[in-house]
């Protein structure tokens, strides 16, 4: 219970506090970063941030002392897409309960919790709406049929699989209101993708200090490890990138202590950046270490495991990046579309129509304010000033103007690529992403520029300031690189061959028999025209019957008190 407030028996963390112990959880089992966040981050907090008083008091002392809670948003058919949901459920006749319907799958510890937050497309007369309910595993018609399946990494935590067969949520159990369901799963997105960056920022220290001393221990050719140069290229580019990863994490979780509002472009860029640059961070030092890296008894080998799955969940990286992309560009897409509206040709329109919409738009001061700099801009080669940086200290002042003139630039493309591609650019999601990088990128150097800012004011002296000093410096020349190759290749790049090379590709594969390879459950085209799964999985838990799905079985009502914790801990890692 770290962030239920006081009065309902927790801590009564604030989101930096809370974060700053997720770090350093995920610094020794990435497992357990993941189980905290998968309760606290998601699970029990829309009842904190949208629960009536009624649910907190039922609730939150419970789940801050007694029980895990879940968090049930993923479907078999519904990954990314969270507007998507299949379950559903429908407002009984007489007004007093729902009843709910459906499936839910990658419920992280569902079967160990005492309560659900489950997201549903709810059927009303009006359309169909996403509505947030509570529900308990107790309540009759909920089938948690499988508990957990065999992974990759972090084993020591339960997904489960969860089935919804017309269970009666009493009326008092919906969240926020009948259609803000998905207002809720995107608020405690927010923090869940923070707190994941917290785990794998942990980790990655932990990564770069053991690899680190390894290669100031271990010699080859008469000297040690880090003597060499492109061993010392690895360290410095660990060391830089832990730096921004600390720094792009903790002013966010700043935003959200301080409560800002519209925050789920910059949740979304720092969870795209720690856990690409924190599995960057990783794999650096699995490379160092070597053979003996590759070795379970090390260690580094686990949080190597464990740190691949946090590209992939709350919101693939492959997703978020579109989004930031539109979300992130959406003044500018308004912006244009309006002057569009105000001065271009509409073929739909007659010519006297548009000529005078023309005339009275181009003469009107506000449409021209707007609309002269952008034509100047996209078509006479005029480039705005960069922004200013202000308050920050002397000897920062250089990597100030490079950060604006580099926002410059950015911006500066943006608009570009709008008129290069068109409307096209909405379907292309390579150019997208490369924008998206690039903004990424930009906020991670602004993030850093800030610490080192806050490190220099406070008067940070000694070998650790001059490890973050040097480590700032490195951060600005690599992420500013990243940046002009983001930019550079809007224009230039290989998107053409690529996709004649991908629609080749799928050309050839569907000539491969699908009894050869493994098929999603749910495919709409080949559901059950693939390889059988092979249930003989990797035993990773004492009561998993050596690893068979079929045999997951259920924990009765939430209760864990026949789960050996300490058994199940020691054979998970």
């Amino acid at each position: 219970g770290m962030t239920v407030p006081e009065e309902y028996g927790g801590l009564g963390l604030g989101i930096t506090s809370y974060n700053r112990v997720l770090e350093a959880i995920g610094a020794r089992c990435g497992s357990t970063a993941v189980m905290v966040s998968a309760h606290q981050s998601i699970g029990c907090k829309a009842i904190m941030l949208f629960g009536t008083e009624e649910q907190k008091q039922r609730y939150l002392p419970k789940v801050a002392r007694e029980y895990l809670s879940a968090f049930c948003l993923s479907e078999p058919q519904v990954g990314s897409d969270a507007a998507g949901q299949e379950t559903w459920c429908k407002l009984s006749d007489d007004g007093s309960h729902y009843i709910l319907n459906g499936e839910k799958k990658w419920s992280t510890s569902g079967a160990l919790s005492g309560m659900f937050t489950v997201m549903s497309k709810q059927r009303r007369d009006d359309g169909d709406v996403v509505t947030a309910l509570i529900c308990t595993p107790d309540m009759d018609g909920v089938e948690i049929f499988e508990k957990n399946r065999s992974k990759t990494g972090i084993r020591g935590t339960w997904q489960a699989r969860i089935r919804f067969n017309n269970v009666r949520i009493p009326k008092e159990n919906l969240l926020h209101g009948e259609g803000k369901g998905l207002k809720v799963a995107l608020t405690c997105l927010n923090f869940g993708r923070c707190t994941l960056s917290a785990g794998i920022t942990g980790a990655a220290r932990q990564a770069a200090d053991q690899s680190t001393k390894w290669v100031q221990t271990r010699y080859q050719f008469g000297r040690p490890l880090a003597e060499f140069e492109l061993v010392q290229e690895r360290i410095a580019g660990m060391a830089a990138r832990i730096f921004a990863l600390d720094a792009m994490l903790y002013i966010m979780t700043g935003m959200l202590d301080r409560g800002d509002d519209d925050i789920m472009v910059e949740t979304a860029m720092t969870k795209v950046f720690c856990s690409q640059v924190g599995w960057e961070v990783i794999d650096e030092s699995m490379e160092i270490m070597g053979g003996e890296g590759y070795m379970t008894e090390n260690e580094l080998e686990r949080l190597w495991r464990d740190s691949r799955i946090f590209r992939i969940v709350e919101g693939s990286n492959e997703v978020m990046q579109p989004f930031i992309f539109a979300y992130g560009g959406k003044q500018l897409a308004e912006q244009m579309i309006g002057i569009q509206e105000a001065l271009g040709w509409d073929g739909d329109e007659s010519v006297l129509g548009n000529m005078s919409r023309f005339m009275r738009n181009a003469f009107n001061p506000k449409v021209a304010a707007r609309a002269i700099p952008l034509a100047a801009e996209l078509f006479m080669g005029y480039r705005p000033s960069a922004p200013d940086i202000d308050g920050i200290s002397g000897e920062l002042r250089p990597y100030a103007r490079r950060l604006a003139d580099l926002v410059r630039r950015h911006a500066n493309m943006f608009k570009l690529a709008s008129k290069w591609y068109r409307d096209e650019i909405v379907t292309r999601q390579a150019v997208q992403a490369r924008l998206a990088d690039s903004a990424i990128y930009l906020f991670a150097l602004s993030a850093s520029l800030s610490k080192m800012d806050s490190l220099i004011r406070e008067g940070a002296t000694g070998v650790g300031f001059d490890r973050d000093r040097t480590a700032f410096e490195h951060a600005f020349d690599l992420f500013e690189l990243r940046i002009e190759d983001r930019l550079r290749s809007l224009k230039k790049n290989a998107d053409s061959s690529m996709l004649k090379a991908a629609s080749a590709a799928r050309a050839w594969n569907d000539t491969l028999p699908n009894e050869l390879f493994y098929i999603h459950e749910s495919s709409p085209n080949a559901a059950g025209t693939g390889k059988n799964v092979d249930t003989e999985a990797i035993r990773q838990f004492p009561g998993d019957d050596a690893g068979k799905r079929e045999g997951a079985g259920a924990v009765e009502n939430g209760r864990t008190e026949d789960v050996d914790v300490t058994e199940t801990t020691s054979e998970s890692a």
